[in-house]
């Protein structure tokens, strides 16, 4: 069992940055792959980021959505079972509660929702105009 646990969003402007947290329990936290999920109001929930599992956090793949590639960088830190996201050149439409999930061993299909077993309770980002 693991829990998820976001933090670090809140209410900026258009161009800021903000770097969101998640805090993981359990002892194999380097062998889940962890993602990003964003879900605005009145939308479905939609990948945002990804982190393939590694033992060593500087070699994790990363995957991202077309829509925050290159303002976004997800990162984890084994030592600490945390995965980060890094938000920058923030856009309105980037508002929305922002959820990290987690699967064991997972090695592909990072964009699909339904192949996460893990989910925090999310955190909400605002970003106004």
């Amino acid at each position: 069992q693991v829990q998820l646990v976001e933090s670090g969003g809140g209410l900026v402007q258009a161009g800021d940055s903000l770097r969101l947290s998640c805090a993981a329990s359990g002892r194999t936290f380097s062998e889940y792959s962890m993602g990003w999920f964003r879900q605005a109001p009145g939308k479905e929930r939609e990948f945002v980021a990804a982190i393939r599992w590694s033992f060593s956090s500087s070699l994790s793949s990363t995957y991202y959505a077309d829509s925050v590639k290159g303002r976004f960088t997800i990162s984890r830190d084994n030592a600490k079972n945390t995965v980060y996201l890094q938000m920058n050149s923030l856009k309105p439409e980037d508002t929305a509660i922002y959820y990290c999930a987690a699967r064991f061993r997972k090695t592909a299909g990072f964009t699909n929702l339904d192949e996460y077993d893990y989910w925090g309770q999310g955190t909400q980002v605002t970003v106004s105009s």
